[in-house]
């Protein structure tokens, strides 16, 4: 496990707690940002528009994600239109389909014509990743987002999912696979291996990074530490009985 600075995979940060990303953006390991409706619900954001000005014009030459949230197709492409307009670093994310499971294919292509920057996401399978990067070919510069953390929460293994999909994705280097939704610090060093463009990861994970690289006997003495001096701050105590010495002399 080599230096993060070393790591080819950009590590694009993802949530929507506005100081968290501002302090973020003095990091030079961060190379981008990606948020969701479902980050921004958690972080308490009531006006979509309002927060995406605000984050915008602090973070400003590096790419950053939004998504759309609209479900028709027709409604879908408004909203994509109006965020590709609020800056040449933003990038409009696209689910692969609608919530009836309808491909986004067209409307990806349609937008790819206007000169849209788009992170196609919530993708899983090896399928989609090479149907959607047919309909990219000639588009702009944009990302092919598969969830590998949510493909491992079902048992499977992600890493020959990806390595298959950065070879799909090969001979379009306008397209950049990312890894979506990692589960532990360890799948940045996965997606580096396998050759993987980006990896998002949410605020909290990299708040761990400060782990990497970290000495395991001085991290197993840190826990046993944590673990004792939580037991004290919690006033913990246990009722026990003097142990009873076995008379060891023969009758």
């Amino acid at each position: 496990m080599g230096p993060l600075d070393q790591l080819k995979v950009k590590i694009f940060a993802d949530g929507a707690d506005m100081n968290s990303i501002i302090q973020l953006y003095k990091n030079p390991l961060i190379k981008g940002f990606t948020t969701n409706p479902t980050l921004m619900r958690a972080a308490g954001v009531l006006d979509y528009a309002e927060f995406a000005h605000r984050v915008l014009q602090a973070v400003t030459d590096r790419p950053f994600s939004f998504e759309v949230f609209a479900d028709d197709f027709d409604a879908i492409e408004d909203q994509a239109l109006l965020i590709a307009s609020w800056g040449k670093h933003v990038v409009v994310k696209i689910p692969v389909t609608n919530t009836k499971g309808q491909s986004s294919g067209p409307l990806i292509k349609k937008l790819a014509a206007a000169g849209v920057q788009m992170n196609v996401t919530a993708m899983m399978t090896l399928r989609q990743v090479h149907d959607v990067a047919e309909v990219l070919a000639n588009a702009p510069h944009s990302y092919i987002s598969v969830f590998a953390g949510r493909i491992a929460d079902t048992g499977r293994d992600p890493i020959p999912i990806m390595a298959k999909a950065v070879e799909i994705l090969a001979p379009h280097p306008h397209l950049e696979l990312i890894w979506a939704s990692p589960r532990e610090l360890l799948n940045i060093f996965q997606a580096d291996a396998i050759g993987c463009q980006v990896i998002t990861v949410t605020i909290d994970l990299l708040k761990k990074l400060p782990s990497v690289g970290k000495d395991l006997d001085v991290f197993s003495l840190e826990t046993v530490k944590m673990f004792y001096d939580d037991a004290a701050r919690a006033g913990y105590e246990l009722a026990t009985r003097p142990v009873a010495v076995a008379n060891s002399s023969a009758r």
